[in-house]
């Protein structure tokens, strides 16, 4: 008879330090280098011949951190508590499609018609706002709308206010462009990004969005239009910025969402007949 006797299991002890690899900023310098030694293809040489001395710099400072024996570093470890709190009452829970195994947020979407609603609607306040900033400081509509269609002249900063004020064909037709290019592209975007806000879309679309871009106009405004850049009035330019968001938003938030097509075969988002994806059509002597 053969008996058994069981230990006593010992409780694990989490060690004091633990070895890392040691932290190295070669692979940084080796991605630099080369950067450089192909950038220097389409600048100058004297770019690739810094790239390639700094890629091999990188390689063998990079191989001497690994070999014969990897370079490490001993870190202490503290062991902490973790207490998860929370200001709600209650648990908060997603809502899940009731024909899907999973759900992939979010459940509804705008359609494509929404954002292009609202990027119309959103242009035409914006347009407003630019043509009464035209009347009330330079006593004509057509300034801002020259303004704006100066992006596409490459001698623009030669332009004087005298031209600035009269109505030209051609520049109003390239302003009507960029503003229905750039109004359309935005207006899309509010649609796609509008659901993942659930919560005050309106404050993040009409007021947190114009900011951010208006930061990023500001910073390279001066590439893009330096006439404008240079004769730019900024408080009525933001103002036009939030009277397009805010338009907008309201426009794409009142319309009607879509359930999105979650775990569709992309064959079927297509339209496409496929054998074993989609119902085969019935033939001519069979019923519909």
């Amino acid at each position: 008879m053969v008996t058994t006797i069981s230990r006593p299991e010992t409780p694990q002890v989490m060690p004091d330090t633990v070895k890392l690899p040691a932290p190295t900023a070669w692979p940084i310098i080796l991605a630099f280098g080369i950067a450089l030694l192909f950038a220097g293809l389409v600048t100058s040489a004297s770019v690739s011949i810094l790239g390639a001395i700094l890629f091999v710099t990188g390689c063998v400072g990079w191989f001497r951190d690994v070999l014969p024996h990897e370079k490490e570093e001993t870190v202490e470890v503290k062991p902490e508590v973790t207490v998860i709190a929370t200001s709600r009452r209650e648990v908060e829970r997603l809502p899940i499609a009731p024909d899907l195994p999973r759900a992939l947020l979010p459940l509804e979407t705008y359609p494509v018609s929404a954002g292009i609603k609202g990027g119309l609607a959103g242009s035409v306040a914006m347009a407003v706002l630019a043509c009464l900033y035209g009347f009330l400081k330079q006593r004509s509509i057509w300034y801002p709308i020259n303004l704006l269609a100066a992006t596409g002249y490459a001698q623009s900063l030669k332009i004087g206010t005298a031209w600035l004020d009269g109505f030209h064909l051609g520049s109003f037709s390239l302003a009507l462009a960029i503003h229905l290019f750039t109004s359309l592209l935005v207006g899309l975007l509010y649609g796609a990004m509008l659901p993942m806000f659930p919560r005050r879309p309106i404050f993040l679309g009409g007021i947190v969005a114009p900011i951010l871009w208006t930061g990023l106009l500001h910073s390279i405004l001066g590439l893009i239009n330096p006439l404008l850049d240079e004769r730019i009035d900024w408080p009525w330019f933001i103002a036009s910025q939030f009277a397009f968001g805010i338009v907008a938003g309201l426009v794409v938030a009142r319309l009607a969402p879509v359930r999105t097509r979650q775990l569709v075969p992309f064959l079927m988002r297509a339209g496409i007949e496929a054998p074993g994806w989609t119902k085969e059509k019935p033939g001519k002597d069979e019923p519909r």
